[in-house]
């Protein structure tokens, strides 16, 4: 599944003429790309979708919503380890030596 996710930008760099940010997912952070968005700011929240921020998001709507999530489980299951999802649903996953020689 892939989801949009609010986030909270922690902070912002332009790297090769394109915005750039951290941005807090609840405790994930993952680089995400401020294009759309080009007046948004370090501490404010954003939705973010496939890698870029779409939308503005207040505070407390964002607050809610990742709270929903990680009640659902959605955050683990967008944001988790896959080796160690694969490992829960009884999945083999090749090593990184095993992938790079596939």
């Amino acid at each position: 599944m892939c989801l949009a996710v609010p986030g909270r930008v922690l902070d912002i760099e332009e790297r090769d003429g394109t915005r750039m940010a951290n941005v807090d997912f609840g405790g994930v952070v993952k680089e995400v790309c401020l294009e759309y968005l080009p007046d948004l700011q370090v501490g404010e929240y954003a939705i973010v979708h496939v890698g870029f921020a779409l939308q503005r998001l207040d505070e407390e709507s964002a607050k809610q919503t990742l709270e929903l999530f990680a009640t659902l489980g959605l955050l683990q299951e967008e944001f988790g380890d896959p080796w160690e999802m694969a490992a829960e649903v009884g999945e083999t996953l090749p090593s990184a030596g095993e992938e790079a020689r596939r």
